[in-house]
């Protein structure tokens, strides 16, 4: 007999109580369940949140790498993208990982890494750019909620291909963007931004079912892609002419 943890077993039990043992390992963590995207996205926000409270703050890092359309429009064009993944204080951040947490998590297991990788991209500068176009000149945004928004929008089109019940995201959404509207200092103009870019390229994801992208999924993403660069650059001439004058 083997001394067991509760009394003794025989050698054949015991050999089969081990059989049946789960070994719990590090990459059975919650974390690393993650999908890899959604992982990497939360981790460098986080990272980036970190950064910038060791070094001088949020708001510092805000005013050197965040959305400002006079910056932008003197050059400094990748305040478009680092912004995304600023935030502005521990509630900003929090907020916008358990909304990048949720909805990421589900919508990158339905349609896969790089469908989810081109939607969040999207609609994260897609959220940038109608910043850019409609705030203040004086404006500084940082933030994921362009394209939190964004994954909003996608997961309604997504699951409406799917035939799946997406109210519950629709009720969330609209609630969302009410808030935005009535509360001072969210940028409500990112938020729709992100929305809006997010449910194109979403419906242009859901036209096919192949593995692959087709021709016209590619085409329509790259003249999506060049839209937003020309509307960048229309504003950029436009601050310039309105400076010089």
């Amino acid at each position: 007999m083997i001394s067991a943890p509760v009394g003794f077993q025989c050698p054949e039990c015991s050999r089969g109580g081990q059989a049946n043992v789960k070994i719990i390992r590090p990459s059975d963590s919650f974390w690393n369940s993650l999908p890899v995207v959604t992982r990497s996205i939360i981790a460098t926000c986080v990272g980036a949140f970190l950064i910038a409270m060791a070094t001088g703050g949020q708001l510092n890092a805000a005013y050197s790498f965040g959305m400002s359309p006079i910056l932008v429009a003197q050059g400094e064009w990748w305040r478009l993208v680092t912004s995304t993944f600023l935030h502005i204080n521990i509630m900003h951040i929090l907020f916008n990982m358990y909304a990048l947490l949720v909805l990421g998590s589900s919508l990158e297991r339905t349609i896969e890494q790089a469908r989810f990788t081109l939607i969040y991209a999207f609609s994260a500068f897609g959220g940038s750019v109608a910043s850019f176009w409609f705030s203040d000149l004086l404006t500084l945004g940082v933030g994921a909620s362009g394209a939190v928004f964004g994954l909003m929008t996608a997961t309604v089109v997504v699951g409406r291909a799917l035939r799946t019940d997406v109210n519950q995201i629709l009720f969330w959404l609209g609630l969302n963007i009410i808030f935005g509207f009535l509360s001072p200092g969210i940028d409500w103009r990112a938020h729709l931004g992100g929305a809006l870019i997010g449910a194109v390229v979403a419906r242009i994801i859901v036209r096919s079912r192949s593995n692959k992208f087709t021709r016209a999924q590619i085409s329509s993403m790259t003249i999506l892609g060049l839209g937003l660069l020309g509307l960048v650059a229309i504003r950029v001439s436009a601050i310039l002419s309105l400076s010089g004058n």
